[in-house]
């Protein structure tokens, strides 16, 4: 089975040919200046729509985030929205911003541990933020993000420019998943997989995850952090190739939309 087949396969119907037909480009497309006045129109409506409703639920999550955990209630954390430049040694700068959140976290959780990715589980979350990730509530601040341009409702996660670097360096062409695409608040990742990146237990994308993860089956690799990372990399890069094309773009676009209320729920 090729790769071509494997990646198309894995991501939704509606992009695979478009997914097959860009791995045999050259080089990649930019993003027509139609797709970007849409999905820019999109963004500044469901975020208009988004204040109006954290007007009444902010101040209710915000008592209860600080009743369960005392502390800041926002969390503002540096994020990588796409590489800048790569030097001859390898290392990255990126573009970066202040991502907001909702505190899910105990104060100070990563004094120790420092930048990890998200898991299922974490012990350092608190007993109101499981809630808040499992509803995805703790996006909500990121509306503010949206509405002044650093992020769009849809599109890749941003990753911390610490992580950011190590798997550009572990996994090839990670940087392309931002390519000429703004980091969004939801994603076609985020719908397809699991909150850490699996796929749910028995669906047909659980198949493939073991082709993506521990590629070259290196002993003592398996749950390495670069391995739910390719499971997010195959979604990613379906979206962005889907920019491409207007049609294609307001399909997956609506898709992903739809779909973000029923996997939160």
């Amino acid at each position: 089975m090729t790769q071509s087949t494997i990646l198309g396969r894995a991501a939704h119907p509606v992009l695979q040919p478009i997914l097959e037909q860009a791995l045999r480009q050259s080089t990649p497309r930019e993003i027509p200046l139609m797709v970007r006045a849409s999905k820019r129109c999109i963004d500044l409506a469901f975020a208009l729509s988004g204040v109006l409703v954290a007007l009444w639920l902010f101040p209710l999550l915000a008592l209860a985030i600080y009743i369960d955990s005392p502390g800041p209630i926002f969390y503002r954390q540096r994020r990588a929205a796409g590489l800048r430049s790569r030097d001859s040694h390898g290392r990255c700068t990126f573009y970066e911003f202040d991502m907001m959140k909702f505190r899910t976290m105990h104060v100070d959780a990563e004094k120790l541990t420092g930048a990890v990715l998200a898991s299922d589980n974490d012990p350092r979350v608190t007993r109101v933020g499981r809630i808040l990730r499992k509803t995805r509530l703790d996006e909500l601040p990121q509306i503010w993000n949206v509405l002044i341009g650093q992020m769009a409702l849809v599109g890749p996660r941003p990753e911390r420019p610490e992580l950011f670097e190590n798997l550009a360096l572990a996994i090839p062409y990670f940087e392309e998943r931002m390519r000429d695409c703004k980091p969004g608040i939801t994603g076609l990742s985020q719908v397809s997989l699991g909150y850490s990146g699996h796929a749910p237990a028995g669906s047909d994308l659980a198949a493939f995850e073991g082709l993506l993860t521990n590629p070259f089956k290196l002993d003592q690799a398996d749950g390495a952090l670069a391995d739910d990372m390719r499971m997010k990399l195959v979604f990613d890069l379906a979206y962005v190739i889907a920019l491409e094309k207007l049609s294609t773009f307001l399909t997956i676009e609506l898709i992903i939309i739809a779909k973000t209320p029923w996997v939160t729920s």
